[in-house]
């Protein structure tokens, strides 16, 4: 099996790097800037042990990555980007092709499944962060992050078990999960605060409450189940996260996003989740409304982290 890493940021750029050191074929898509500096230079990998240079095979599109029907192709872009790409790898594949959603938020799979039938859901706790083209950082070693996945909507199959003891082979606590869904939605309440951090540069732990508790009234509303937080917190409890020498972790997927000026966040897909079920079943969300007001803001106004204020945050959600 060749793994197939489409997104090779932070994330993607780690598990492939991580694959790549424990024998196994990897190709990656990347785009501009960091796909050139990956072909020029090969992709640097840094993590608290290691600081290499990677000769990867790099592409920036599924047409050239040379699909086969059994590669897994595992999904790392932002969710505001998967459309596009599911267009892309479709015309390489035809929709021959295992797709592995590695990626926050609940909606990946549901739009992977309307194009490919072998589709998997996969949980993300990964420390990791992509900053400048052609780096990619990993802020753990041993355990370098947590990947459980299954099949979607429900399930395990003989190909996915394969996945998860190939990336347990390179580094990461990842096992099949037949209900990894479960797992999604509560990794999805954590990232409700992704925009909170991308605006603030800080984090907040009663607005993290508010988001989640009105997270939760949606859950119960539509019937969703949703992972326990001690069941979270046993899982994330096997990574072992570490400085890295000459690198700060400066914070989550969407503070990156806004470090390096793409002009897109992921908030839509995140509090944006939330506002959507709230509205389908009359559940009060104003406090997610307003996060992914400010999300779209930064990227609207061009914000820099840290132009709005917790407090001035904290008091927007007292007075919804």
């Amino acid at each position: 099996m060749r793994y197939v890493i489409y997104g090779a940021g932070g994330i993607g750029g780690t598990i492939g790097a991580r694959l790549h050191l424990a024998g196994y074929e990897v190709c990656l898509i990347a785009r501009g800037d960091h796909f050139r500096a990956i072909q020029r230079d090969g992709l640097r990998f840094v993590s608290p042990t290691q600081d290499l240079f990677l000769d990867i095979p790099c592409a920036d599109h599924p047409r050239d990555a040379d699909i086969a029907p059994d590669d897994a192709v595992i999904l790392c872009m932002k969710s505001q980007h998967t459309e596009e790409a599911l267009r892309d790898l479709y015309s390489a594949t035809g929709g021959q092709a295992h797709v592995i959603c590695c990626q926050n938020g609940v909606e990946n799979e549901r739009s992977a499944l309307r194009r490919f039938p072998h589709t998997y859901g996969m949980v993300v706790w990964l420390p990791a962060e992509h900053l400048e083209p052609g780096v990619v950082v990993n802020f753990a070693e041993n355990t370098a992050g947590g990947l459980d996945a299954g099949c979607y909507p429900s399930g395990v199959d003989d190909y996915i078990t394969e996945v998860t003891a190939a990336l347990a082979k390179a580094g990461f606590s990842a096992v099949p999960d037949a209900d990894i869904m479960r797992h999604k939605y509560e990794k999805l309440l954590a990232n409700l605060s992704n925009a909170v951090n991308a605006a603030t540069g800080e984090g907040s732990r009663e607005i993290a409450r508010v988001l989640r508790e009105e997270a939760l009234a949606c859950y119960a509303a539509a019937g969703i189940r949703c992972a326990t937080v001690e069941e979270t917190r046993a899982r994330r409890g096997t990574i072992n996260g570490a400085p890295v020498p000459g690198h700060n972790r400066h914070g989550g997927s969407s503070l990156q996003s806004m470090m390096r000026g793409t002009g897109d966040i992921e908030t839509d897909f995140l509090n944006g989740e939330i506002v959507l079920l709230g509205r389908q079943y009359g559940v009060d969300v104003r406090a997610n409304e307003i996060v992914q007001e400010i999300g779209n803001r930064l990227v609207r106004e061009s914000l820099k982290p840290g132009r709005i204020t917790i407090a001035e945050l904290e008091g927007l959600l007292k007075d919804r």
